[in-house]
């Protein structure tokens, strides 16, 4: 796409007949992507940890949009016997999967630990997707050209993997626990992409980030931690900085969408800073690039899931 191209979510393609899943569907970029999905035809699952939330979103979307083919579910990353549930349902329920957007997250919380002992943001944002993927390989190998969309952030610059305290047990910050999670992210998507590759699938994955975008995950880890003031330090970051969240989401429906896309890319903002703007190919750091930790992550979340992409191995 050239720079001077303004892509926009009335560029998407048609949509009818494909099959989507958005993680955290229920509001922010999640809510965005799914509205634009389905007002292109295509079959949306929202994937919502809180479900009334998600029936909320659900109906919204069907009062807007009373043609289009939505459905809720239940689906809490940071509970592998949740992620088991939700992936069994869909493959039931779905023979093939077009589109995967691995978009929820957490941001900044105070200590917390998964129902499985993972650190939260870690076991969220990446093992929960990891494992959710790796579950719904089948459908999505099924799919003639599905795409795997990894949300990742701006924050994975400042990440770094410690394999020595994965999950912050020998000292946690917030902050860096979250860059942690964001680079596992753009590992994670690049590595797939690297076995989808090599065992010869069709299918692609693709990762981007939203650049500063106003949404609720600045609200949770202030609310959690009961900060009054840097909750308001963050609604007025949000209401001065932040671009809206349909905007937002360009670079995840691009990623999602756009024809000329290739497995293997990054997907941002074109503004200063990459933070806000029209998406456009982006560069990642040399950290998320690196092999080697790629695969030694990746050996590591298949242990701590038990989930393995089998399907993937190069054949003999």
């Amino acid at each position: 796409m050239s720079s001077n191209t303004r892509w926009t979510a009335e560029q998407i393609p048609e949509q009818r007949g494909r099959v989507v899943v958005i993680t955290g569907a229920n509001s922010g970029i999640g809510l965005e992507a799914a509205r634009a999905l389905a007002r292109e035809g295509a079959h949306v699952v929202l994937a919502c940890r809180n479900q009334a939330k998600g029936r909320d979103a659900l109906q919204r979307l069907q009062r807007e949009l009373p043609d289009a083919q939505l459905e809720l579910g239940s689906l809490d990353l940071a509970d592998l016997a949740s992620i088991r549930a939700f992936a069994a349902h869909v493959r039931e329920t779905h023979e093939r999967l077009d589109l995967l957007i691995n978009n929820a997250g957490v941001m900044a919380l105070p200590y917390r630990k998964t129902a499985d002992g993972f650190e939260m943001q870690l076991g969220t944002n990446h093992l929960g997707h990891f494992a959710l993927t790796g579950l719904l390989l089948a459908p999505l190998l099924n799919a003639e050209a599905a795409r795997v969309v990894t949300v990742s952030s701006q924050a994975h610059r400042v990440g770094a993997i410690r394999f020595s305290d994965l999950h912050g047990e020998q000292g946690y910050d917030k902050w860096r626990a979250y860059g942690q999670s964001k680079l596992a992210n753009l590992l994670f998507a690049y590595e797939l992409q690297r076995r989808l590759k090599r065992a010869g699938a069709s299918a692609i994955s693709v990762a981007c980030h939203p650049g500063y975008s106003g949404t609720n995950l600045q609200m949770v880890g202030p609310q959690m931690s009961g900060s009054s003031l840097t909750e308001r330090i963050m609604n007025l970051g949000n209401s001065l900085l932040a671009q809206s969240a349909a905007m937002g989401a360009l670079p995840t429906l691009y990623a999602a969408t756009a024809p000329h896309v290739r497995g293997g890319d990054y997907i941002g903002p074109s503004g200063p800073m990459e933070m806000r703007g029209h998406p456009v190919h982006v560069a990642s750091t040399a950290r998320s690039h690196d092999r080697a930790t790629a695969q030694r992550l990746w050996a590591l979340s298949e242990e701590m899931t038990q989930v393995r992409f089998d399907a993937l191995k190069p054949p003999a």
